[in-house]
């Protein structure tokens, strides 16, 4: 019996807008609303390679794809970018037809750009694949869809890259992007771990050894995968918790090791890591056993060190970014502030010239403690040489959550004496909110910022704005990651007061003078230290 082909026809358009045929490459058939959705006439698509139609990012993701249909397989929803402007995005879903010599049915329905950053090559970073993964776990509590976490080592792949000129390997790199993105959830979904491991979340599918298969032949590497089915059932921050620690681990492990079988285990095993690096630091703390590094803050008028900032460094040589997070975490950062605190006096007292200020850093989680207060205030009538040399960082690694009580502790710390600063103004969502509740001396700019000034775009008309909001509340500001010349000069332009970064010095073992001396007027030369500061 002979089917009417608009019945046909009907049928592929209720799930989708435009229809396609692919043979060798080349669109064979186009029917449907293609103007519309691919911004081209059905006639001019016809005969075009395939592959053409999308931007050069995302065609290895289409090369990889169609590079291992077979008969029946079904493969997408991908979310891709057409080539050209302005941006157009659609969904395709593929599938070879059976008997056809290799012909691909493709079903084409509008599509929006994914949400969240990408490189050039189409993968996620690791903040924004944990953010979208975040919201997908989310959509899968609603709608019952079944995720799993996918990870993909290419062992040897770094050896390969080595024996490779800049643009083989940068060819190879592309190829590896698309394959690994082709396996995720939309497309878009994947994210590059380090040189040789991956990332991805998909629905719930075959065996991973299947995926490791179209992998090493689409990319000519060996490759191995593992997969972690995520529970739908669980909350999404517990969910993302656990995320993070399946990544943490196979990021340090590999998968040499008996991977996980769920994110649950993942993450069990991971606390139990914690814990036990938790314990280390403990010790650390209460056996002060880290020291302090000194990096000079630039006085902009005068060209010289106003005072150094105390980083601490540990003995182990872990991240001191990471430790500090675990430390809030374990509630051992108040601990850990009055250890610093206690060697920074004992640093300014043992300075016979009482020309040395130091600025420590504190976490929002102590500034909230009274007892921090009268730590300092113990500290200073111990060690008198050490008052009004004393500065306070308040960092946001963690949110402050009482800023009634951070306030009335900060106003403490400045009637001993002590300049408050606020510190990475920018770099978290409360800074304006803290910025109107809490009575600072000093706003530090987060330095992601301060690196855009020279290029005069966005983020450096929001550090303009936020100089004259400042100097209007009587702030004085500090320019992070000052690290060329041309940068140095525009943030003195922007009327920034004081400046930190590798062009003044990198941290020492000793307070160093700085490195390179701006120029000045006389009349700032006469001044000596800026007014303001102590």
């Amino acid at each position: 019996m002979s089917i009417d082909p608009r019945r046909l026809l009907g049928l592929a358009f209720a799930s989708a807008d435009l229809l396609l045929e692919v043979e060798n490459g080349r669109v064979i058939l186009a029917l449907g609303a293609a103007q519309r959705i691919m911004g081209q006439d059905e006639r001019t698509l016809m005969g075009r390679a395939w592959r053409d139609l999308f931007t050069a990012a995302d065609r290895p993701l289409i090369d990889a794809v169609t590079g291992v249909m077979s008969d029946g397989l079904r493969r997408g929803p991908v979310t891709i970018r057409m080539a050209g402007e302005p941006a157009r995005y659609v969904n395709l879903t593929m599938r070879a037809l059976p008997d056809n010599g290799g012909r691909i049915s493709v079903s084409v329905t509008p599509g929006t750009a994914p949400s969240g950053d990408m490189d050039a090559m189409g993968l996620r970073s690791r903040e924004s694949f944990e953010d979208i993964a975040r919201g997908l776990f989310e959509a899968a509590r609603v709608t019952g869809l079944e995720l799993e976490l996918a990870m993909v080592d290419f062992s040897g792949l770094d050896s390969v890259r080595q024996q490779l000129s800049k643009p083989e390997a940068h060819a190879l790199d592309l190829k590896l992007a698309g394959a690994v993105r082709a396996e995720s959830h939309a497309g878009a979904m994947a994210t590059q771990l380090s040189s040789e491991r991956f990332a991805l979340v998909r629905a719930k599918a075959e065996n991973p050894d299947e995926m490791a298969q179209r992998l090493t032949r689409t990319t000519a590497m060996q490759a191995t995968a593992h997969v972690v089915p995520i529970d739908g059932g669980v909350a999404p921050s517990r969910g993302l918790k656990a995320l993070r620690y399946a990544l943490d681990d196979f990021l340090r492990e590999g998968l040499k090791d008996t991977p996980p079988l769920s994110l649950s285990e993942a993450m069990n095993r991971s606390v139990k890591r914690t814990l036990s690096r938790a314990g280390a630091l403990g010790v650390a703390v209460s056996q002060r056993r880290f020291t302090l590094a000194y990096q000079p803050v630039v006085d902009l008028r005068t060209g010289l060190a106003h005072h150094h900032e105390a980083l601490v460094r540990f003995e182990d040589g872990g991240s001191p970014f990471q430790l500090i997070r675990m430390a809030e975490e374990f509630d051992l950062i108040e601990e850990l502030d009055h250890a610093i605190a206690d060697m920074a006096v004992k640093r300014l007292a043992s300075d016979r010239t009482g020309a040395i200020k130091l600025a420590v850093n504190v976490s929002g989680r102590t500034i909230v403690s009274e007892t921090f207060v009268n730590h300092i205030a113990g500290l200073l009538t111990k060690h008198a040489a050490a008052k009004g040399r004393l500065i306070f960082e308040i960092t946001e690694t963690s949110a402050i959550d009482d800023l009634p009580r951070a306030n009335l502790h900060i106003q403490g710390l400045r009637g001993l004496g002590s300049l408050v600063c606020l510190d990475d103004f920018g770099a978290g969502a409360s800074s304006f909110a803290y910025l109107q509740e809490l009575s600072l001396d000093i706003v530090k700019i987060d330095g992601r910022y301060v690196r855009e000034l020279a290029g005069n775009g966005r983020d450096g008309a929001m550090v303009r704005r936020l100089v004259e909001l400042c100097r209007d509340l009587k702030i004085r500001t500090v320019a992070e990651m000052v690290e060329t010349a041309e940068v140095e000069e525009v943030v003195r332009k922007a009327g920034v007061d004081f400046a930190q970064g590798w062009l003044f010095g990198k941290p020492a073992d000793q307070p160093q003078p700085a490195l390179k001396l701006a120029p000045v007027t006389p009349a700032a030369r006469r001044a000596g230290v800026s007014e303001g500061w102590g």
